[in-house]
């Protein structure tokens, strides 16, 4: 059985199964659940001065049939005083000294920080993380985002909260930038122990289309809130990666944004992170959902031969390159299994209307379409929109060209293969 054991910036868990700073993270009652279940790790929901949350706050998209493939929230940070969080940050490290305790902040001036910083590390938090991505509510008061998308801001109170800490500092950051790079850099500038990404997207999940006003509804208003579940998943794998790929970024991630399963995990473990939070997940399924994640993942390793963490931490990363430096003449085509399709077309649509058109009706009285190999490109999307697992795979074609990319073209004059498809 894999090592399981965690290290993001010093923060040391047993697994790297982390619940991300939101409600399942609000109390210590919780946490402690949590923990029995397994979770390695929990980011405290984030601690500045309490609010009053609005009522309604959650609204999800839903998709053919699938319940809250997205998850939008206009909540805020603890609306619970601080003395109550800090006597439950301490009964935790207390009663479970071998999980990590990471405490969110979020607080505005120098002497906010140092006061906030001092009261969660002696309540025994192992860790601090730098709430720098609300995207609603408290960035309207200069905090969360308003500070994730200034690097200069987000430096300068990264350095206030290094030096005022005794314990690792993570700084969470927000996806609502056209580049994460220089907010990640502003981060490790600022002297930080590592990053945590991403924060929820800005967003509007729906609108109430009978009384004409946004979701969720607080009366006959509403506003933008931050997006979050399974959908963002591609778009936070993008931005850890991003990070993880720059040979000037030095620092740890711990990876957030739709982690649903330990398939997802190990997306983000292959991409760069140490840890990976969860939250979305928890909140529509409950805190067991981490031992299947606990048992997908040391059986992946296992199988692949991987002993500890740093197997597997960053693997996918040298397979992440530009367009430019893609093979232009790798080349597959689609073929289909004939002993498990079922004839539903749904290929030969997709192929006709949103592809290349190099699928076709029968040709022989059965019920399997047949492929114009001639015309087609093998842009997968035959595979992508068949209901039957393995029924459609992409084969690789010996064309008899070398491996060249656009780079290779223009720089060097490398052949292209030929051109394939009528349109």
């Amino acid at each position: 059985m894999a090592d399981l054991t965690s290290n993001t910036g010093g923060i040391i868990s047993p697994n790297p199964f982390w619940l991300a700073s939101a409600p399942p993270a609000n109390s210590g009652d919780q946490i402690m659940r949590a923990f029995d279940h397994g979770w390695g790790g929990a980011v405290w929901k984030t601690l500045g001065s309490p609010i009053q949350n609005v009522s309604s706050r959650f609204g999800a998209t839903n998709y053919r049939g699938t319940a809250a493939i997205g998850f939008n929230n206009i909540e805020l940070i603890t609306d619970r005083p601080l003395e109550v969080n800090f006597r439950e940050i301490a009964e935790v490290k207390k009663r479970y000294p071998k999980h990590a305790v990471i405490v969110s902040l979020m607080v505005e001036t120098r002497d906010e920080w140092q006061d906030i910083i001092k009261r969660s590390i002696d309540a025994g938090a192992d860790g601090l993380e730098l709430n720098f991505g609300c995207p609603h509510g408290m960035c309207e008061r200069g905090m969360g985002s308003a500070v994730g998308q200034e690097p200069s801001v987000n430096e300068k109170i990264t350095s206030w909260a290094k030096e005022f800490s005794t314990v690792p500092v993570l700084v969470k950051l927000t996806p609502n930038v056209a580049d994460i790079l220089p907010h990640g850099m502003a981060a490790q500038a600022g002297g930080g122990d590592g990053v945590s990404l991403i924060n929820t997207i800005k967003s509007i999940i729906g609108v109430d289309i009978d009384r004409m006003v946004l979701n969720p509804r607080v009366g006959g208003l509403s506003t933008n809130g931050g997006y979050c579940g399974a959908a963002v998943k591609p778009i936070a794998l993008h931005m850890a990666a991003s990070l993880a790929r720059d040979p000037e970024f030095k620092l740890p991630i711990s990876g957030i944004g739709g982690v649903t399963n330990w398939r997802d995990a190990v997306e983000f473990l292959l991409l760069g992170s140490s840890s990976v939070q969860v939250c979305t997940e928890v909140m529509l399924r409950g805190y067991r959902i981490v031992e299947d994640m606990i048992e997908g993942l040391n059986d992946y390793m296992d199988d692949k031969g991987m002993a500890t963490m740093g197997d597997l931490v960053g693997r996918a990363i040298p397979s992440y390159s530009e367009w430019g430096n893609l093979d232009l003449n790798y080349e597959t085509i689609a073929e289909i299994d004939s002993g498990t399709c079922i004839g539903c077309n749904k290929c030969m649509v997709a192929c006709h209307d949103g592809a290349h058109q190099c699928i076709h009706p029968p040709t022989d009285g059965g019920h399997v379409p047949t492929i114009d190999l001639d015309e087609c490109v093998g842009c997968n999307l035959c595979q992508i929109v068949c209901p039957v697992p393995d029924c459609i795979t992409m084969v690789e074609v010996d064309n008899g060209f070398s491996r060249a990319t656009w780079n290779d073209h223009i720089n060097d004059g490398a052949a292209l293969r030929p051109k394939k498809g009528a349109h």
